[in-house]
């Protein structure tokens, strides 16, 4: 498609010549014609500058030059990378095969022979023109679809995040909580994860992926799950069932974000001497994403006020952790948590429960 004349008329042209003469005749042949934008430069050496500050949209180049010849001037504006590098026209005198042959593989494009022939220069100025300004075009709609991709992605993965949270909520819920409990946990999951190592992404993954540490909740009766008093052992039996009940809701999806979410579900009550369940994993058999869970699903359970308990001080939990340090949890993570505890007690007072604020 060949664009309108206008749109021609618009485009910036660099000519590059260290004789005065030659850049007046282009010059003038161009204006003659009905370019506007022409930039005139009789020295290489200012043409990299030039062409970072103009964004020419053609590039009449001369070969022999001092100081800087034009092979050496398509090196340097080769070696800026540009996705939208202008097409090179070489002025020359010149018609050696290998001469004309280094100038391709340099990055010129097309050539016009010295003395110039005005219907000559002005058709592949024009047809190098057409193409540069379709490429602008596509490129600028590749952009603007790259965006709306990128949109996109992101409001599905918001979405996505919506979802996970409120299904970790939901199972909070049916154990009589009000879902905070889960913002409390997932973020000092996100703490502890940052401070193990963990890059940005993974401790994202950690942040949303946490909340789902109970959904197997979802599939254990309420009259047993909501059972005020101490559990028979039978009962005890059905309650533990939940981490592999959520390791099965969640199974099936291949996301990163859900293979961490069945990891915490299924081994967030493992422990590191092996006491723990489902499997009686020991040490650091349990996936590093469930001890971490552990810790911090712990430290706020016993923090936090329930229909059947007091809130524990801050104090005495600590020191139950503590003492569980080598037994229920990892001590290096043990160590983590107490050297952040003014964070993670920070973190819980930025979500505390609506009567606690």
């Amino acid at each position: 498609m060949l664009l309108h004349t206008n749109e021609h008329h618009f485009a910036r042209i660099l000519i590059v010549d260290d004789e005065p003469a030659n850049l007046k005749l282009l010059d003038k042949m161009l204006s003659g014609q009905g370019y506007q934008d022409c930039v005139l430069i009789r020295d290489p050496r200012e043409v990299l500058h030039s062409y970072q500050q103009q964004r020419p949209d053609l590039i009449l180049l001369d070969i022999n030059m001092p100081h800087l010849d034009g092979y050496q001037v398509m090196e340097q504006l080769v070696a800026l990378n540009d996705p939208l590098l202008p097409p090179i026209v070489i002025l020359t005198a010149q018609h050696t095969k290998d001469y004309l042959l280094r100038a391709l593989a340099g990055g010129a494009r097309d050539f016009v022979s010295k003395p110039f022939d005005r219907n000559e220069l002005l058709m592949r100025v024009r047809n190098l023109l057409d193409a540069q300004l379709a490429h602008r075009m596509l490129h600028s709609q590749k952009d603007v679809l790259e965006d709306m991709v990128r949109q996109r992605t992101e409001e599905l993965h918001a979405t996505r995040l919506q979802v996970v949270q409120r299904l970790g909520m939901a199972a909070e819920y049916r154990d009589e909580e009000t879902g905070f409990h889960i913002l409390r946990m997932s973020h000092i999951c996100a703490l502890l994860a940052k401070q193990i190592g963990w890059d940005d992404e993974q401790c994202d993954l950690m942040l949303n992926a946490s909340p789902m540490h109970d959904i197997g909740k979802i599939g254990i009766p309420d009259a047993i799950l909501l059972k005020p008093g101490k559990f028979e052992p039978h009962e005890w039996e059905i309650i533990k069932n939940h981490a592999v009940i959520g390791a099965k809701l969640l199974e099936g999806d291949d996301s990163a974000l859900m293979r961490m979410a069945r990891e915490i579900a299924l081994t967030h009550h493992e422990k590191w001497d092996g006491s723990g369940y489902p499997n009686g994993l020991v040490g650091e058999a349990i996936p590093i994403s469930g001890r971490i869970a552990a810790l911090a699903d712990v430290f706020d359970a016993l923090t936090s006020t329930r229909p059947y308990k007091k809130a524990w001080s801050v104090e005495a939990a600590v020191d139950l952790i503590k003492e569980s340090s080598g037994s229920h949890f990892d001590p290096d993570l043990v160590e983590v948590f107490l050297r952040k505890l003014p964070d993670i007690l920070a973190i819980s007072a930025r979500y505390a429960e609506p009567e606690e604020a």
